[in-house]
């Protein structure tokens, strides 16, 4: 019987991502116990869990904040460590920063195997900079995670088949989109995104649902209100009731962002757009078609890992020069009849 700490603090994205392979390793080791330390906002992403999984919900914000508040968290794992009596400890560090490492340095004093990952920056830098651009897809992060599990000795082997059966009781189809990411370099003009929209409402028997958080409610109410088919679900549901919606799509359109990997936990086909980042970073969503993702080639892409960096042509052309309609015509690819918009121009590629 071991224990092993699972150390994942990053966005919501990264730890939907982990997922799939800690719910296995988990479900297939019932003997030993796993503690995943992450940020409390993603506690309520974690149900249906096995029953050896805890969570662990870091306060970056409040009571773990800065070098005292790391201190306080490490005693605290360090408390709930000790009374399970647990002697075989391990550590799967899946964020590899300071934080991690510092948690990593106590436990090794206490004789716990530490497996860290491998996040490859060199190569990450290589992809995204300016000349001499590598492109050329990089190992991915679910694999990432995978390589961790193994070298602490864990089978790897998948028998994830996400939160729920796939649900197919409804009529017509229903659409998803969600056009917000957190970073500028992966959001799709919104006015290019409502074309999107219009070509998608023109559809029979078709519901669009619309995604995004609390500050982006009014922006998608405006679509409501003109848009027949579309309703908007933006800051109105807890992760699992989303993702029981997600589950009941027929496609869910996203940008690189959380909304794609919490609709693949599902099971559900997304198309995705990708503007600054690109599919070869590796965080492309769980078990999706790489050829679902709506992209255009440039000199200058990828240009950032996260979209988080400003655009070297300073017009955004990798997502600004993506037809609306080649985008309604992937998630048409999905649905049972392909709707074509009426007096639309598709703005020209640079």
């Amino acid at each position: 019987m071991a224990i092993t700490l699972v150390i994942r603090l990053s966005s919501l994205g990264d730890v939907a991502i982990l997922i799939p392979s800690l719910y296995s390793v988990a479900s297939k080791n019932p003997d030993d116990k796993f503690l995943l330390v992450t940020k409390k906002p993603l506690q309520p992403l974690f149900f249906n869990k096995p029953d050896n999984l805890t969570v662990f919900p870091v306060q970056t914000k409040g009571e773990h904040k800065g070098f005292w508040g790391l201190i306080r968290a490490i005693r605290e794992l360090n408390r709930m460590v000790n009374s399970l009596g647990i002697k075989d400890i391990k550590v799967a560090d899946l964020h590899a920063v300071i934080r991690s490492f510092a948690v990593d340095f106590f436990f090794r004093l206490k004789g716990a195997k530490i497996a860290v990952i491998n996040k490859s920056r060199k190569d990450k830098k290589a992809l995204v900079r300016k000349q001499n651009k590598k492109l050329a897809p990089l190992q991915t992060s679910f694999d990432r995670y995978q390589e961790v599990f193994r070298k602490l000795g864990y089978d790897t082997h998948l028998n994830f088949n996400g939160f729920y059966p796939k649900e197919n009781k409804k009529t017509g189809t229903w659409i998803g989109i969600a056009p917000f990411a957190k970073h500028l370099g992966k959001i799709y003009p919104f006015e290019q995104m409502e074309a999107v929209v219009r070509i998608l409402n023109d559809r029979p028997a078709t519901k669009i649902f619309l995604f995004g958080g609390k500050e982006e409610c009014a922006l998608l109410e405006e679509w409501t209100k003109k848009y027949e088919h579309v309703e908007s679900v933006a800051g109105l549901m807890p992760f699992p009731d989303e993702l029981s919606l997600m589950n009941r799509l027929d496609v869910m359109l996203s940008m690189d962002s959380a909304n794609m990997h919490l609709a693949s936990l599902v099971n559900t086909p997304v198309v995705s757009v990708w503007g600054a980042t690109h599919p070869y970073a590796g965080f492309y969503g769980y078990n999706q078609n790489l050829g679902n993702a709506a992209q255009i080639d440039l000199p200058c892409r990828p240009c950032s890992i996260f979209g988080n960096k400003p655009c070297w042509r300073k017009d955004y052309a990798c997502l600004t020069g993506i037809s609306p309609q080649v985008i309604a015509d992937k998630v048409n690819e999905f649905t049972r009849q392909p709707v074509y918009s009426s007096g639309y121009s598709a703005i020209p590629q640079p």
